[in-house]
């Protein structure tokens, strides 16, 4: 298998070769720095906040989750080693997103989405990071992402996209059941007060999905994973309300094996 991690580019995007300046960037920054660490960490997936050149609670949880999937000192600061690691990682189109800052416009910069989608004019709302257990209370507060127009439920377009390259990560090989499954268990965790309460949240919580840890959540889904999503959002259910599920073969965790367990669709057991 091919990870792409490092080749989605948008429509039209240009990575600039300058990257970044030699300071560290850490909590309470401002400036041109901190833009292009929230446009890179946003198209990579792991901030859904605005870009906005300010390194709040939402930028720092974004930096943290990152640095601990890709194996960094977990530390919420932008040293030279995570910049490098967060520029092979993903790419930045300066001349857009400095373009949609100064015309006030409403945008995102996420990897793998043609830009013309991404600018919605007007004035930049917020987005929110999703809070997590322990978190600072200034980041459970962050207004919800915005959604994007005719999408199901409240649901953006990114969202459906990114639910797709997680199901097709972690269930491609399964029936077409098991895969709705795996999609209903996000939700589920959404819905549920003990996990954070958007998808990208959900599915970059540090140590939720295997995908996440291997790369695997970046390869191309398929129309049945994406199909798999759409059933789930609509209400289908066949996992019975799990927020969990692993595969007894591989798993290595003693903890999943004393969850209730509900029932069995392909290689995964579903429980609670």
């Amino acid at each position: 298998m091919v990870l792409i991690l490092t080749t989605l580019s948008f429509k039209g995007e240009i990575d600039h070769a300058e990257a970044f300046s030699n300071q560290v960037i850490q909590k309470g920054a401002t400036g041109e720095d901190v833009i292009e660490l929230q446009s890179r960490l946003q198209y990579v997936g792991y901030y859904n906040g605005k870009i906005d050149g300010v390194f709040g609670w939402g930028t720092y949880w974004a930096l943290r989750n990152f640095q601990y999937e890709f194996g960094l000192p977990i530390d919420g600061l932008a040293g030279q080693e995570t910049k490098d690691k967060l520029v092979k990682a993903s790419k930045y189109n300066k001349d857009f997103v400095k373009k949609q800052i100064n015309q006030g416009k409403d945008f995102s910069h996420y990897g793998g989405t043609d830009l013309s989608s991404q600018s919605k004019g007007g004035g930049q709302g917020g987005g929110g990071t999703p809070a997590k257990q322990g978190t600072p209370p200034q980041q459970a507060e962050q207004p919800k992402q915005p959604t994007a127009v005719n999408m199901p439920n409240g649901f953006s377009q990114n969202d459906i996209q990114l639910m797709a390259n997680a199901v097709y990560g972690e269930a491609r090989g399964e029936p077409y059941e098991g895969q709705v499954a795996v999609a209903a268990v996000i939700l589920n965790r959404i819905d549920s007060p003990s996990f954070p309460n958007t998808v990208s949240g959900v599915i970059f919580e540090p140590g939720a999905f295997t995908a996440v840890a291997d790369g695997q959540i970046w390869l191309t889904p398929n129309e049945k994973a994406k199909e798999a999503v759409m059933d789930a959002i609509q209400g289908w259910d066949p996992s019975e309300n799990a927020q969990y599920y692993f595969n007894p073969v591989t798993a290595t965790s003693k903890w999943i094996w004393t969850r209730p367990q509900i029932k069995k669709i392909g290689k995964h057991i579903f429980c609670n």
